[in-house]
């Protein structure tokens, strides 16, 4: 790799003058900046991103690490990151996988936006103890370089249990989530102390994992399982629209057999027939707070920790019980 101090043995400078030139300085002549110039393009020059950042102390690059990048969820939520951050100068990049996790000690990137169950709790606090600034997403940190950005999963849990015990259902499934994920725990935390208030609801917990083949298990040992009109909540849309798939298979109709119920109100819910009742709140904004709690840290600025707002979408996969 072509380093600086070649540019300066071909230019007959010193590396300083090359440093200054490569970087806009006006320590150096128009003249000799547009030589060195003309030398780093012939030799093919790349400057090291590393080595600046490292003398700069910072990269302008915040990484946001997933667990995957599966499903039709993070769409709005990346959009809502990116333009926040933008707009003070910094770029984004999207990690996945624990090979990514050195993105942060080797400081390659100035702040992270966490919502990557790779991650523990323990690896966060040592990163935190470090000095790095880190948004949490999916968890709860109490630390003074780290700020919570969480779902209000509870309250839309809530919610989704005293609408479907309102439209008369005597029986009622949960189809869960991944053990490891905060905003499934969250949901079925709050999904079973409501359902403890209703006395009369025959309650059944299908083990699910945010993606459409478990919402296709659970809506098959839903329809095996048949006797009377049932509500599903599912804890995320994606396992909603898995059980659409498998039911329209059958002779069993949404909104008719058997009711559900989603979370996340993704794009696709409006569009589905009959149109999926939902958890609704704006990914785009759940980015962006994320982004701007993060720049916040990072210039050492007061931020409170914050919660998303819910509301509840209504729709004609669930209907009242005659």
């Amino acid at each position: 790799m072509v380093s600086i101090k070649d540019i300066a043995k071909k230019a007959g400078v010193s590396i300083s003058t090359v440093s200054y030139a490569l970087n806009g300085n006006p320590k150096v002549t128009e003249e000799t900046a547009s030589k060195i110039l003309a030398i780093a393009n012939e030799l093919n020059y790349i400057p090291n991103a590393a080595a600046r950042s490292l003398k700069k102390q910072e990269t302008k690059i915040i990484g946001v690490f997933l667990t995957n990048y599966g499903g039709a969820f993070y769409g709005q939520l990346l959009q809502g990151m990116q333009e926040a951050l933008s707009q003070e100068g910094y770029e984004l990049i999207v990690c996945s996988g624990r090979e990514s996790h050195r993105f942060l000690p080797e400081r390659m990137i100035d702040g992270a936006i966490i919502l990557d169950v790779t991650f523990s709790n323990e690896e966060l606090i040592t990163y935190a103890n470090r000095g790095h600034k880190l948004v949490v997403m999916d968890r709860e940190l109490d630390h003074p370089n780290i700020n919570q950005v969480l779902l209000d999963n509870k309250a839309g849990a809530t919610l989704a249990i005293d609408y479907l015990v309102e439209k008369g259902y005597q029986k009622l499934y949960v189809v869960t989530g991944p053990n490891s994920s905060y905003d499934s725990n969250q949901r079925l935390q709050a999904a079973r102390q409501a359902v403890k208030r209703y006395g009369h609801i025959q309650y059944t917990e299908i083990e699910g994992n945010f993606n459409k083949p478990s919402g296709e298990r659970a809506a098959e040992q839903i329809v095996n399982e048949y006797t009377e009109p049932a509500a599903v909540f599912c804890l995320n849309d994606e396992m909603a629209i898995g059980m659409y798939n498998y039911l329209d298979k059958t002779n069993f109709r949404v909104g008719e057999h058997i009711h559900i119920f989603g979370f996340d109100n993704i794009e696709v819910a409006q569009y589905i027939r009959p149109r999926l009742a939902s958890i609704d709140y704006s990914e785009q904004k759940w980015g962006a707070l994320s982004a701007e709690h993060l720049l916040k840290l990072l210039t050492d600025e007061s931020v409170e920790h914050e919660r998303i707002y819910v509301s509840l979408i209504e729709g004609d996969s669930v209907k009242k019980v005659l």
